[in-house]
């Protein structure tokens, strides 16, 4: 079986537990497939684990789950060295990123100085303890969830973690039909136990490699780079996104377009999926935030100010 047909059986599958969002359970899945990092601003309930733990049964990876709460400390999460008195010295011990899929629950919980543990790991796959730099497992990925801003306990995450993930989703409630299967499935047990890996890690990363040697015309570099830096100088955005955002969209850009059987990226690939990974990278100007006006209406007006590039000029 070819490995896009494994990707679709694999995504098949998780649709059968994550019920009702197709769409969400694409663009995750897309966002592994890029390498990337997923941040998902959601309430609690709607089966953000349920996601994280059917997302490791497919792919066949080990997988942690870390509560942020304020006593949450950074070696909890990178590891710390303990004195052995058998052997004579200090001995590391790992933390909970040594893992291929960290699922950081209520990321914006904890204090910074946690928070700030994760910097390394997201964007370099390591973890520097001691003066010693560990390499994590490969793939190693993050789905981490945040409550809604404003809620009692929370604070924001800084720019510079923000600028870190992916992609942001948010999986929200499910429609009436799927929260009626759900209820019905009480007494069967977990959903996530009928599954099994389909896809292998070493697989993931072959995959992974496969998408990054897929054909992006100078048109669309040029139209991306012009979508995101008009985020810098935008009179309703206070700070724009930074050129991780231009590299998340080409990752993420050429991800879909594999997944949908196509050997070059296109431009409704870039439209349909500007805003969520634009979107958490950016902050409004007061005078949005005072007129009640939403990231997505900003980045919607940057994407009608931008043409979209011809696909006839492609060939």
């Amino acid at each position: 079986m070819r490995s896009d047909q494994k990707i679709w059986q694999l995504i098949d599958k998780v649709n059968e537990v994550i019920l009702g969002k197709q769409q969400f359970v694409f663009e995750v899945i897309a966002a592994f497939l890029a390498g990337g990092n997923v941040l998902l601003e959601d309430i609690p309930g709607v089966g953000k684990t349920t996601m994280a733990l059917a997302l490791s049964k497919v792919f066949g990876m080990e997988w942690n789950r870390v509560q942020f709460t304020p006593d949450v400390l950074p070696s909890d999460l990178t590891g710390f060295s303990i004195y052995q008195k058998e052997e004579g010295r200090f001995v590391y011990q790992p933390g909970a990123v040594f893992c291929n899929l960290l699922l950081a629950d209520e990321i914006n919980r904890t204090s910074p100085k946690t928070q700030s543990a994760l910097l390394e790991v997201m964007e370099e796959k390591q973890v520097t303890v001691d003066g010693e730099t560990r390499p994590l497992p490969r793939p190693f990925h993050v789905i981490a969830t945040q409550n809604p801003t404003g809620t009692a306990g929370t604070q924001l995450l800084p720019p510079a973690q923000m600028d870190r993930f992916l992609i942001s989703l948010s999986m929200g409630y499910p429609d009436p039909h799927s929260e009626i299967l759900l209820a019905k499935q009480v007494s069967v047990g977990k959903r996530t136990d009928q599954l099994r890996p389909i896809v292998s890690t070493g697989e993931l990363e072959n995959i992974q490699e496969e998408i990054n040697d897929l054909f992006i015309h100078d048109a669309i570099y040029q139209y991306i780079v012009e979508l995101v830096g008009k985020t810098r100088n935008h009179p309703l955005i206070e700070l724009g996104a930074s050129p991780r955002a231009t590299i998340a969209l080409v990752k993420f850009t050429r991800a879909v377009a594999w997944l949908n059987g196509f050997e070059f990226v296109q431009p409704s690939d870039v439209v349909d999926h500007f805003i969520p990974i634009v979107s958490h990278r950016v902050v409004l100007s007061h005078k949005a935030q005072m007129e009640g006006i939403s990231k997505k209406e900003v980045l919607q007006r940057i994407l009608a100010d931008i043409a979209k590039p011809a696909l006839r000029r492609m060939t």
